[in-house]
């Protein structure tokens, strides 16, 4: 997807609150983005099979299953960008949204201009990009047009916006310490808090899947009191 702030792009909103669905369609919709509302999971999964989408605002709190499992199962399934809508305002509930593969939140209640400037940067974020289509390293290969991940013996992780966007700019910059206000701002769009810990958990689900032992890092390092560094050669394709 190739997107602009004038661009049309097509949002799926999952709340169970016809009001708020509304509200964001009209709002959304004045502003170029087309938009379709499911009420809960069922609904979201048969929207999806109907239509392309490029984002997904998804509420926390549904009828079934919740907001959570439905983001973890997205991550699962597709790259699709996923912004978490959430009535719980507590820093520990953000960050299991972040852990569950949300690429951002915004706490109820909310202004829409700042969840449209969150989808925008989102959406910019989710370009393809136009360097390399694969990038070789330590016995994995990243399909920058697929956002597949796959190891040499065979092992694969399709990648959500977030930790893509993460990966590679690991892998453009490798043996280069990234601080962690340039990591949330290239990552999130956005200045980092200093109790955001949302990168800190982007890291760890990297290091879960590239690292033999995720608790002593190799690949992804921490630099104390800087950022993080991917250590090791990088080698472009395509």
């Amino acid at each position: 997807m190739t997107y602009n702030a004038a661009a049309t792009a097509r949002i799926l909103i999952v709340d169970d609150d016809p009001e708020i669905g509304a509200l964001l369609a009209e709002y959304l919709g004045r502003h170029g983005l087309h938009t379709d509302t499911a009420a809960e999971g069922m609904a979201m999964w048969a929207a999806l099979d109907r239509q392309r989408f490029d984002a997904v605002v998804l509420d926390l709190m549904l009828p079934g299953e919740d907001g959570l499992a439905l983001c973890q199962q997205l991550r699962a399934r597709t790259a699709l960008p996923v912004i978490m809508l959430t009535a719980r305002g507590r820093a520990a509930d953000r960050i299991l949204g972040l852990e569950h593969g949300a690429d951002d939140y915004v706490a109820k209640p909310f202004d829409p201009r700042e969840l449209l400037l969150r989808l925008q940067a989102v959406l910019r974020r989710a370009q393809p990009a136009a360097l390399a289509t694969r990038l070789r390293f330590a016995g994995w290969t990243l399909d920058t047009r697929t956002h597949q991940l796959q190891a040499d013996d065979g092992r694969r992780h399709l990648l959500g916006e977030t930790d893509f966007i993460a990966l590679q700019l690991f892998l453009r910059h490798p043996d280069e310490v990234l601080e962690r206000d340039y990591l949330v701002e290239q990552v999130y769009g956005r200045d980092r808090l200093p109790s955001d810990r949302s990168i800190d958990m982007c890291i760890s689900r990297l290091r879960q899947m590239l690292e033999h032992d995720s608790r002593a890092p190799l690949l992804i390092r921490t630099v104390r009191h800087r950022g993080y560094c991917l250590a090791g050669p990088v080698h472009a394709d395509g």
